[in-house]
């Protein structure tokens, strides 16, 4: 049987492609997608660049003949829609939590027919946030507050699985609800929640950002400013696992020493 031709509309998908090793099964990609060595390779072809991650070309995505379509999240939900109307299959994913999150690895391993991989994925992000938990439990520091911002203009208070990433890098979150959307604040918000951390992982950025974008707002905070790529928060994949492990060395750096 010929290895499927898969399109990932997703970046979170192509981390988790690249990750499961079926980086090689992708002859479509996004501009926003980064993908591992070897993808395209069973098909003797580099991944084609469809369009952005909620702008793609469905007729470029057509001449590719796909025999899955990945996408994810709820802004994609319309293009999924589409997909399926074209007579594709579509693996589409919406998580709102850390668990969610890892559930997805194995659903899409699953999907392509490598559920081993899938497994391996999970039991390795699972080993990992378990070292983590340990770590962080062990240390006799308090459990700082922390306050994530997803965009700056205006300031948003990051959800979903965000919460659930700050807690198992022992941290505190008391602005959003794991699995809730993210969340416009106020300062006065912020400032009574007196937070010990500030994180930026503003979507789209990477980490090009600015600390003093915070500092020069005037809020009444006193907190060391973090900025992060926005993937290791931002993206449902095995990034998020990187993300956590950063964020716990950061609130507790004598457990990491």
């Amino acid at each position: 049987m010929d290895p499927p031709r898969v399109v990932s509309l997703a970046p979170s998908a192509t981390a988790t492609l690249n990750a499961l090793d079926a980086a090689d099964l992708l002859v479509g990609i996004t501009h926003h997608c980064t993908t591992g060595s070897g993808a395209g390779a069973a098909h003797d072809t580099e991944p084609t660049a469809v369009g952005g991650w909620i702008t793609p070309d469905l007729d470029r995505v057509a001449e590719l003949d796909p025999d899955l379509v990945c996408t994810s999240d709820g802004l994609q939900a319309d293009i999924a829609a589409d997909c399926r109307e074209r007579g594709w299959r579509v693996s589409h994913a919406e998580p709102t939590t850390l668990a969610d999150v890892l559930d997805r690895f194995a659903d899409l391993a699953g999907t392509i027919g490598r559920d081993a991989a899938g497994a391996t994925l999970v039991a390795d992000a699972t080993r990992r946030l378990e070292t983590v938990a340990a770590a962080v439990d062990g240390s006799t520091a308090p459990r700082p507050v922390v306050y994530c911002e997803e965009w700056s203009d205006p300031p948003m208070a990051a959800g979903n699985w965000v919460p659930d990433a700050v807690r198992a890098a022992g941290g505190r979150y008391p602005f959003v609800e794991a699995g809730e959307r993210s969340r416009e604040v106020d300062p006065s918000t912020v400032e009574a929640a007196d937070p010990d951390h500030v994180v930026l992982h503003v979507c789209g950025h990477g980490d090009r950002v600015d600390p003093a974008t915070v500092n020069e707002r005037g809020w009444a905070i006193d907190a060391p400013v973090h900025v992060l790529d926005d993937s290791l928060l931002n993206q449902p994949s095995p990034a998020l696992i990187d993300g956590i492990e950063r964020l716990a060395a950061l609130f507790h750096p004598e457990a990491f020493s």
